[in-house]
């Protein structure tokens, strides 16, 4: 086949795609995308100075007991009323069993408190249509719950998109009086930073 043939065959091909995939979400779609819980997790990190140790050490606790989803209109925004996820907080776990404890019943009160829940409002720089594939830097917008305060937050995320699964690879600071919360204060820690980093490794897929 004419190169100049070839190229044609190659441009409708591709053209083909994009329109097919326009369609899939035209005028009228809804995208909805759910966590797969078993391959997901949330982290904490906070900066802490143990007694008798030299070094400051970071505090992680992480669970992967997440719920919920996004969905989106034919124009890529948020659907507002539909997009939540939640973190069941008492199953945060850590490698020291007596800071989770202490962070359970004192800072955060998780038999009134059990959930974290962040209800995303607007993605930012992310190219609608979806594409099958690739990576895209984004910045996620949306109300953080934490305990009885809600705030306004942003989260960087990297979203790599393969077919009908997402993956979301999202970071956040902020302090801990933002949400109402107190600095721990136990005998074997010296000091603890006035930050909280949260981590969300999500894997979203597509619900049919």
């Amino acid at each position: 086949m004419p190169g100049r043939a070839r190229g044609a065959v190659l441009l409708a091909v591709a053209v083909a795609g994009l329109v097919s995939l326009a369609a899939a979400q035209g005028p009228g779609t809804q995208l909805r995308y759910g966590v797969v819980a078993e391959r997901s997790e949330a982290r904490y990190r906070v900066r802490e100075q143990l007694a008798g140790v030299s070094f400051p050490n970071d505090a992680v606790g992480s669970t992967g007991a997440i719920e919920g989803g996004i969905s989106l209109d034919a124009q890529g925004r948020v659907i507002t009323p539909d997009s939540r996820f939640s973190v069941a907080l008492r199953t945060l776990r850590s490698d020291e069993a007596r800071r989770d404890n202490y962070l359970r019943r004192n800072t955060l009160e998780t038999d009134r408190y059990p959930t974290v829940v962040f209800s995303p409002t607007e993605v930012r720089g992310l190219r609608f249509p979806l594409p099958a594939s690739g990576t895209a830097s984004v910045t996620l917008v949306g109300d953080l719950t934490v305990r009885d305060a809600t705030r306004r937050i942003t989260w960087e995320a990297t979203m790599t998109f393969a077919g009908q699964e997402v993956s979301v690879r999202a970071r956040t600071v902020f302090r801990f009086e933002e949400f109402g919360l107190r600095i721990p204060r136990v005998a074997v820690v010296l000091s603890v930073e006035d930050t909280i980093r949260l981590e969300v490794d999500l894997l979203l897929r597509r619900s049919p």
